[in-house]
């Protein structure tokens, strides 16, 4: 064998051995997160007919990976699914909308999280409720902390209180969210705030004579 070919095939296999103690260093809780995440795109995709080979890809792991961290494939999906439906990261976005902005200001990035949000719960419900994420008489009261507190300071120019403001914005942009009853898409997040907050009829400064 020439020292060039000695030389390449050295390499190779330095790159596996790193590429090996890469993959070995990375603990199990972040392998887990980082599959998760390679999968829900493939889902919105694909649903259910994804298969463990493109998701292995995507997650740049070897397909025998994901079931030494997930038992089986629906399990794997369970988890993308839960992930996908957790509130967590939705309360923690709405928290860190700057509060020095005007109420329609803070709306509208409000509308626009929960739009992109409920988009894709619509999209992956029929999957949720397949695998058992949704079952009949299992919804949870959302937790309306966030915007509620959004909300509490604007309270003089509501005419409810500000938890109820909160559940009629959810339950706006769940509506305008969903592709049966917005087949175009929602609407922009600043029309859907103007509705929300002026109605539908003109100020009667604004009706054409």
């Amino acid at each position: 064998m020439s020292e060039h070919s000695l030389k390449l095939r050295s390499r190779a296999v330095t790159n596996a051995t790193e590429s090996r103690t890469r993959a070995s260093a990375l603990p199990a809780v972040e392998r887990r997160a980082a599959i998760v995440a390679a999968t829900l795109p493939l889902l919105y995709e694909h649903g259910e007919a994804v298969s463990t080979r493109q998701i292995a890809e995507a997650a740049g792991v070897a397909e025998g990976t994901i079931f030494r961290v997930f038992p089986d494939k629906r399990a794997l999906l369970k988890a993308a699914v839960e992930a996908a439906f957790d509130a967590a990261p939705i309360e923690r976005a709405i928290s860190a909308i700057d509060r020095s902005q005007p109420l329609d200001d803070q709306l509208v990035e409000v509308m626009a999280l929960l739009q992109q949000r409920f988009g894709s719960i619509w999209r992956l419900l029929p999957v949720a409720r397949d695998i058992g994420v949704i079952r009949s008489g299992s919804a949870k009261r959302p937790d309306m902390r966030a915007l509620t507190e959004l909300l509490a300071p604007f309270a003089d120019q509501l005419r409810v209180d500000p938890e109820v403001a909160a559940r009629r914005i959810r339950s706006l942009a769940l509506a305008t969210s969903h592709p049966g009853f917005e087949p175009d898409g929602p609407p922009a997040p600043e029309e859907t705030v103007s509705l929300l907050l002026d109605g539908l009829r003109h100020a009667p400064s604004e009706v054409r004579r």
